[in-house]
């Protein structure tokens, strides 16, 4: 079986508005830069040693018609005025051999921080109570990420989050994106070992 591990990742986003959903939901892909990607979807773990590269970085090692694997959030309405959100979270252990986490929010009535935080806060729990750290899941999260980043194990949160505001007789879509990237064997890390 192929074991297929991402050893670079970075952050995309875009919003699009068309008259239909599916060119809407497109333009917020080329808006992100990825549109011309075979996109796959997968769940939420950010690989030991994975590295976060600059969006620009990332999207010159991108071929067209490559199949990516990402962790996508997509939010769509067809309401006039309606807010859509969407936003990935990150955390990232301070341990290098350790996994972190992603997470995808994606919703109505959100504004960029509230969409943001909530990203952080789901990623950075996740990632904590692997580590052993419980945290009351009612503080708010500015409490939860200081007492995170104090416990010494989870080095940083980030996001990259996407909002909008429908558009009369126009679908909005906002996407949010992180884009993994898997290099050759030989540029793999002198420690790793193949399974």
């Amino acid at each position: 079986m192929l074991n297929l591990v991402p050893t670079r990742v970075f952050l995309t986003k875009g919003v699009g508005r068309h008259k239909y959903q599916l060119k809407s939901f497109e333009e917020a892909l080329r808006k992100a830069g990825v549109a011309q990607q075979n996109l796959v979807q997968v769940s939420s773990i950010l690989p030991p040693r994975c590295k976060i590269i600059s969006r620009e970085k990332g999207l010159e090692l991108l071929i067209p018609g490559g199949i990516c694997h990402c962790v996508m959030a997509r939010a769509d309405t067809d309401e006039h005025g309606r807010l859509v959100a969407s936003s990935v979270g990150i955390a990232v252990p301070k341990d290098e051999s350790k996994w972190g986490y992603l997470s995808e929010v994606h919703g109505h009535g959100m504004n960029e921080k509230e969409a943001a935080d909530l990203a952080e806060d789901l990623a950075a729990g996740m990632l904590g109570t692997t580590l052993g750290l419980e945290v009351d899941p009612n503080k708010a999260w500015s409490e939860k990420e200081q007492v995170y980043k104090s416990s010494g194990l989870i080095i940083r949160t980030s996001n990259i989050t996407q909002t909008a505001r429908g558009k009369k007789d126009l679908w909005t879509t906002t996407v949010a994106i992180a884009m993994f990237l898997f290099d050759m064997e030989q540029d793999l890390p002198p420690n790793h070992v193949r399974q």
